[in-house]
């Protein structure tokens, strides 16, 4: 088993498939639709960019972010989202500002300006801030991530242990991972930070459905930086790595696909926080023979009991993606919307079913 960690060496994580044990791309210490962005697609002579002309369009959309609180802080990314300063990040870089914290935001052309947090969302490790008194930024162009393929070219921007502007090549490795961050966490702080190089926190638990793998190196610090493709399209926001029990990157790496990414930011910008859909089970992992998710529970008058599922069902499959335990089925969940329509392929006694279920609203959030 190996283990993972993202950005700036954070939470701890599991990874669908028999990775376990992850860390957040965050360096600790501890409305309106997005607009379109001016950030230019980069399409060089015979349609062939290179890694230069990628970089150098791409890097003034993204920024460094530190955070300061009474009981220390991090570092970590963010992307430009609008001209006027709107900005996606992960919530593990941005959280632990709560009211009386200070976000401070670095652009590439070395201007730091302080910044506010417009919404942030735990479920999907995602967050929206503004950078204040700013205007003609350059916003990122943002890419459709439903149209990658294993093997696609990628670069990974961001601000590893501080170091902004810093890119990193790669490929998609994988598609479609389930990433669980969260639980006791080892922090180390960044070169220069000072003190007891190591703290221990505890971290909320987050799973994170159909996460881009790359092999571009992510580091801590690159966490809510920029996943882009071979034209300068962002098609991801860094997030987390696997480890061998070191902190640094063995080129395992993940990101959250920009899709879900955007519809996030929506409801961020518009109302500070976000709808999510609920499906209605208690899930455990299969045990025995068979990869799944074993139904514990049903929610009476839910999406899964409209549709007949009962306990000791076990879900092999949600729509496209292979079920391999529990955490499957709420990494897909967590990507959709309420008003979603999810198939489910299940055993029940031994005989394979399947059935469509309406996603709704999560209430009591």
């Amino acid at each position: 088993m190996q283990k993972l960690g993202a950005g700036l060496a954070l939470a701890a994580m599991a990874v669908g498939g028999g990775v376990a044990g992850a860390f957040a791309a965050t360096a600790l210490d501890d409305g309106p639709a997005l607009v379109s962005s001016a950030a230019p697609v980069v399409s060089a002579a015979g349609n062939v960019a290179t890694v230069a002309d990628v970089a150098a369009a791409v890097q003034p959309a993204v920024v460094s972010i530190e955070v300061k609180t009474a009981a220390g802080g991090g570092e970590g990314s963010g992307v430009v989202l609008s001209a006027d300063g709107l900005i996606l990040t992960n919530n593990h870089v941005v959280g632990s500002a709560g009211q009386d914290g200070r976000v401070t935001v670095k652009f590439s052309d070395g201007r730091t300006v302080s910044a506010r947090i417009v919404g942030t969302d735990p479920a999907t490790d995602l967050a929206v801030i503004r950078a204040e008194n700013v205007s003609g930024l350059t916003a990122a162009s943002l890419g459709d991530s439903d149209r990658l393929k294993v093997g696609d070219s990628v670069l990974a921007i961001g601000s590893p242990l501080g170091l902004s502007g810093s890119v990193s090549a790669g490929i998609v490795s994988a598609l479609d991972r389930t990433v669980t961050v969260g639980g006791e966490r080892e922090q180390q702080l960044p070169p220069g930070w000072g003190g007891d190089r190591r703290q221990q926190s505890a971290a909320q638990v987050t799973t994170i459905g159909g996460a881009i793998q790359t092999d571009a190196a992510i580091n801590p610090g690159n966490s809510g930086g920029a996943l882009v493709d071979s034209s300068g399209r962002v098609i991801g926001i860094n997030t987390a790595i696997a480890t061998n029990g070191g902190d640094g990157s063995i080129g395992v790496g993940f990101a959250i696909p920009i899709n879900t990414a955007r519809q996030v930011a929506d409801q961020l910008i518009e109302t500070g926080k976000v709808v999510h859909a609920f499906l209605g089970v208690g899930l455990a992992d299969a045990t025995g023979d068979t990869a799944g998710a074993l139904v514990g529970q049903v929610t009476e008058g839910s999406p899964a009991a409209q549709a007949r599922l009962r306990q000791g069902d076990v879900i092999t499959k949600i729509n496209d993606t292979a079920v391999e335990d529990g955490d499957t089925v709420v990494g897909v969940v967590r990507g959709l919307k309420p008003g979603d329509k999810v198939t489910l392929v299940y055993l029940r006694d031994g005989r394979s079913q399947t059935v469509t279920a309406t996603l709704v609203q999560k209430t009591g959030e």
